[in-house]
């Protein structure tokens, strides 16, 4: 009879497995200083994906006034590959593995917290406002635009991974597709 081996069980990987001391650590403070400003180490992740959120969303707000500046396909550019900076994929398959800070970041974004619908918004806006200035065809629906462009950035968002191909190469075809038509 053959014996096995016995071997150590790896470390988990990926998302699942960071910790808050792993995040104190790579930030070089101590751990209770997480603690001393959060709840906990779910509130951390839910206010950290909410950051993310409220910046890109004021980058967002301030496409209006690049509206006939640049280039079209720049400027709606600049503001969905925002969400993929500061670690945006991974910070949201991250917020996926914690269930409470999923709630947490569910909750806040239905008391009005800036999120998706604040930057579809937004570049809904500022769509109309280059229609107004002739530099996208008034045959577009702005609305439609918006949509595809924060839905996409969503989809990318939650299906990356460590090690995935980067998004932000399909985000941007994507947005220059949709700037070609509205032409």
């Amino acid at each position: 009879m053959r014996r096995r081996r016995w071997r150590c069980p790896r470390p988990p990987r990926g998302p699942g497995a960071l910790t808050s001391r792993a995040v104190t650590a790579e930030a070089g403070c101590a751990k209770g200083l997480l603690h001393a400003y959060f709840a906990g180490f779910d509130e951390f992740v839910a206010e950290l994906c909410l950051d993310r959120f409220a910046r890109t969303a004021a980058k967002a707000q301030a496409l209006s006034r690049l509206a006939g500046q640049g280039t079209v396909a720049e400027n709606l550019d600049a503001v969905a590959l925002a969400l993929f900076r500061s670690g945006g994929p991974a910070l949201s398959g991250f917020a996926m593995t914690r269930p409470a800070a999923a709630l947490r970041i569910r909750q806040a974004l239905e008391s009005g917290a800036p999120g998706f619908t604040a930057i579809q918004e937004a570049i809904t806006r500022y769509v109309q406002d280059e229609q107004k200035l002739g530099r996208v065809a008034r045959t577009i629906d702005p609305h439609t635009v918006a949509l595809a462009i924060v839905g996409t950035a969503h989809h990318l968002l939650m299906t990356s991974w460590p090690g995935a191909s980067d998004p932000r190469p399909a985000m941007t075809r994507l947005v220059s597709a949709l700037v070609e038509v509205a032409r």
